[in-house]
């Protein structure tokens, strides 16, 4: 019998698998040679592991330059956490420590960042003085595209103090005061996401979204005005076509600063009249949408604004007089449109509205999945879209499949290139074939096997790393995101505490067995979500050690979430739960992420979840829930959770063990905070879904053990999944926002050049 091939070795075998495209191995090693003595100044007695993956890194970079430098001249020359007792515990990742190969810094190009100061007006123009600078030094990262030589640049920006310590302030005893004030200004780049539940934090927040949107906004001008694109100037002075050759995707409201920067260059530093510097910028900038959670879009309070950037805030005053101008002359006489639609908000503490920022300032506005771009429409938004229709698209996100198929599930892609052919990872719409296959026994039996040899390889990983005893055989039920009360985790738990109560009331009946994986992590300073972490391991902690429910039932939560883990996770799950309140999440890319490698889904109609359920197929999905109209109108009539917890006794008996200490003994009130909110203050009404849940989980278990059935419904998933990938998304920003037309052109080979 022969040994099984390991994910390696398929890599290694089906050609399609070999991403990096080399051309002489000879060269390669010879290289890494090179690379480990000169280098690194190691060899073979003393290297690490460390020092082995930073000359294989060097090496594979070396690969990657020519091609590099070959894309930019192309473009320059044509138009183109951990968990620590159950509670997470935030640890530094100094994750530069040993520096990192992947990346060159450019010091030629570094660039001055103001903030602080004043602004004199003078008849010249308005100055911005008095202030205090911080350099940006930019970090290029090599992003080679797939098997076309083309390599793209990531520029990164770290923050740098702008002189060395001054000799006088040492020998005047400022030399701590020296030390700190470097400090601060190296802090920007330091930390990232910081708690901005105190004023330090919003403040170092603000200045961190103004300093990489100032530098990049600098070093697009730069390039702007040196690039050819058929110019005959040395510098290029005429800024109108910069439209035509720059395009800035605002992602979210946390660049919308470009808008107010890019006008501040335009009109103090090129001295540009106002209107044709605010066409340019409305041609040249767009803003996605990635959420509708009033909380998450951003507003920022004036007084801050007033002390850290003062010039962009009076030319935010002016952007909003000229659109409120316009709203006045649109729709004469309605106040509360005009209140509505400003970009300062006035209630109690005046703040800016940069979601508001974002529209007026771009030609484009975009949701992230087709539900969400129809609720920014309808109800966030309303009062924009109203006014300017045209601005408005969806572009409904992907992922890619290079990395969340071909690298992260070569078992799955070697069986589906054995059926349809390599091309689908070029072009994802290919899958479809698969359809074909959906009755074809030998296909069936693969996609199984494939599965069991991806849990079994997980299911190791989960008892090295977690120390309990997993079922392979058992469904992998995995529900892995950030912790947000809005993708309720807490409906997942509360789902785990009623399979458990029924497994403890009938423990000869024959169940499903389940392995429930939770995974995410929790921002720094949001306490509830915390406390779900909490009460995840509290729960596993109980389950896991229960003799009467056995390997039936085991309760994982998978710390320190992240790509690499993901890697392991997705490919190996049977059931991927989406189960956010319809109308809250944008589109999720973890959902198509499962149903790419085969996992079948429980969700809610909400986010991506309502076009992959057209493109698998309803009855492939396991649909459960309020819709979006049903949410509206409860929110009309008023939720009640009393009435959900006085007419469920299964939920009742949930939320009691929770009150009561079951959970944990030793602290019988560790979750009253959680309870409490559950039945006084839930505005995503997870209650008002438990029973359908519950039913919708019954008929999960109930297809589980038809396995073949079970499959059938997998590969037809796999088969609906090829809307979702990114090159998809990527193409039609490109064509309907960016006016850019995709290309599969392949770039020559720097050696093709000689």
């Amino acid at each position: 019998m022969s040994k099984p091939l390991s994910d390696h070795d398929r890599k290694k075998q089906i050609s399609v698998k070999g991403l990096a495209g080399v051309e002489n191995v000879a060269d390669l090693k010879k290289n890494y040679n090179r690379h480990l003595h000169f280098t690194l100044v190691k060899d073979r007695n003393v290297s690490t592991k460390r020092d082995y993956y930073f000359a294989l890194a060097h090496t594979v970079r070396d690969h990657l330059v020519g091609r590099w430098i070959r894309t930019q001249q192309s473009y320059y020359e044509k138009d183109p956490k951990k968990i620590s007792s159950g509670w997470q515990v935030e640890e530094a990742d100094d994750w530069l420590r040993y520096g990192n190969p992947w990346e060159k810094a450019r010091p030629e190009y570094m660039r001055p960042v103001h903030f602080y100061g004043r602004t004199e007006h003078h008849p010249d123009g308005v100055k911005w003085v008095d202030t205090q600078v911080v350099l940006a030094l930019p970090y290029d990262t090599p992003v080679p595209g797939y098997r076309n030589n083309i390599v793209n640049t990531m520029r990164l920006w770290s923050a740098k103090a702008p002189c060395e310590f001054n000799l006088k302030d040492f020998n005047v005893g400022g030399y701590i005061q020296a030390v700190l004030d470097r400090n601060l200004a190296e802090n920007i780049s330091r930390v990232l996401y910081p708690n901005d539940n105190f004023f330090e934090g919003k403040e170092l927040r603000l200045k961190q979204e103004y300093f990489v949107v100032a530098a990049t906004l600098q070093d697009i001008i730069r390039r702007f005005k040196a690039s050819k694109f058929g110019s005959r100037d040395i510098v290029r002075t005429d800024f109108s076509t910069l439209p035509d050759k720059v395009a800035i995707q605002l992602n979210d409201t946390h660049p919308a600063l470009a808008i107010p920067e890019l006008m501040r260059v335009l009109i103090d530093e090129e001295k540009l009249p106002w209107d044709k510097a605010w066409d340019i910028c409305i041609k040249t900038c767009a803003y996605t949408n990635h959420t509708v959670l009033p909380e998450a879009l951003e507003r920022w309070p004036i007084d801050l604004f007033q002390t850290l950037l003062p010039r962009h805030l009076e030319i935010i005053y002016e952007i909003n007089r000229r659109h409120l101008e316009r709203v006045s002359s649109l729709y004469p006489g309605d106040m509360d449109r005009l209140c509505r639609m400003s970009l300062i908000e006035e209630g109690g503490q005046k703040r800016v509205n940069m979601a508001h920022l974002c529209i007026v300032g771009s030609h484009a506005v975009n949701g992230v999945a087709r539900i969400h771009s129809d609720i920014l429409k309808a109800t966030v938004f309303k009062d924009f879209y109203e006014m300017d229709p045209h601005k408005f698209q969806n572009k409904t996100n992907g992922i890619t499949p290079r990395r969340w198929l071909v690298m992260c599930n070569p078992g799955l892609a070697e069986v589906i290139a054995e059926r349809i052919g390599e091309d689908f990872i070029r072009d994802l719409d290919q899958l479809k074939k698969l359809r074909d296959f959906v009755n074809d026994e030998a296909f069936i039996r693969d996609i199984a096997k494939v599965k069991q040899e991806n849990k079994m390889k997980f299911a190791v990983h989960l008892e090295e790393h977690y120390k309990v005893k997993i079922n392979p055989n058992s469904m992998f039920d995995i529900q892995v995101k950030r912790i947000h009360e809005y993708k309720r985790q807490l409906l997942n738990c509360l789902h785990i505490i009623t399979f458990y109560n029924r497994i403890k009331k009938e423990p000869n009946k024959q169940w499903t067995p389940r392995t429930i994986m939770i995974g995410g992590k929790a921002a720094p300073g949001y306490h509830t979500a915390k406390m779900i972490i909490r009460l995840i391991t509290a729960i596993g902690e109980v389950v896991n050690n229960d003799p009467v429910v056995g390997d039936r039932l085991k309760v994982i939560f998978l710390e320190n979430y992240k790509v690499t883990l993901a890697e392991k996770a997705i490919p190996a799950a049977d059931l991927s739960e989406q189960i956010s309140t319809a109308g809250t999440e944008a589109s999720g890319t973890g959902n198509m992420k499962f149903m790419l490698n085969g996992a079948l889904t429980i969700g809610t109609m909400d986010g991506a979840n309502v076009e992959m359920a057209e493109e698998a197929g309803e009855d492939n999905f396991f649909i459960f829930g309020m819709r979006v109209e049903d949410v509206d109108a409860m929110d009309a009539k008023g939720y009640n959770a009393s009435e959900y917890y006085n007419h469920m006794p299964e939920l009742k008996q949930a939320i009691d063990q929770i009150a009561g200490g079951f959970f944990s003994p030793k602290q019988p009130d560790l979750f009253k905070d959680i309870v409490n909110m559950l039945m006084h203050h839930d505005r995503f009404k997870v209650f008002a879904d438990y029973q359908d849940y519950i039913k919708c989980q019954e008929k999960v278990s109930a297809l589980y053990k038809k396995p073949k059935e079970w499959t059938k419904k997998v590969i037809l998933n796999i088969a609906g999944s090829g809307k979702f990938s990114s090159d998809r998304t990527i193409s039609q920003y490109a064509r309907e926002i960016w006016g850019v037309e995709p290309t599969l052109e392949k770039l020559a080979a720097p050696d093709d050049l000689k």
